[in-house]
């Protein structure tokens, strides 16, 4: 599947998902106008075609440090193999191929600016890593009126 093959169904079937990914297919059924076999085939086929790539959930932990490390590549590693590498770390949450003065940008998650170092550490030691920057958030705002 194609983004181009998306319909507005699917569209509104991802923002429900987005906003709760434990809505029963019953509600999401009754909100696109489809029976529940329905929206199960289109999520099926939506996990299938790599649309969806996983079910999560969004949390913020008391006294839990989050830093943004973005990060310079240079030949001869490509960007894409260091930022698998990246992604292997237990503290990385997510890693994204970004524009801009940087190649990588990984969000990492950690109990203690110590285990965010020893992140940065890690990847500043991979070959093909030129640099790093990171911010470290200071507070977490998210919707929870909506879960």
């Amino acid at each position: 599947m194609k983004n181009g093959e998306l319909d507005s169904k699917d569209y509104r079937l991802i923002d429900i998902l987005r906003k709760d990914g434990r809505a029963p297919y019953s509600r999401i059924a009754s909100e696109l106008g489809l029976s529940e076999a329905a929206v199960r085939k289109r999520i099926r086929k939506l996990v299938e075609s790599g649309v969806i790539l996983r079910f999560t959930i969004d949390y913020k932990i008391p006294g839990e440090s989050i830093a943004i490390v973005f990060v310079k590549t240079s030949p001869p590693t490509p960007t894409p193999v260091i930022a698998r590498r990246i992604l292997g770390l237990d503290l990385v949450d997510r890693v994204y191929e970004v524009t801009g003065d940087y190649d990588i940008m990984a969000i990492v998650k950690a109990s203690s600016i110590d285990d965010i170092n020893k992140v940065i550490d890690y990847v500043r030691s991979l070959e093909g890593v030129t640099g790093t920057h990171t911010i470290v958030a200071l507070r977490v705002h998210a919707d929870t009126e909506r879960y």
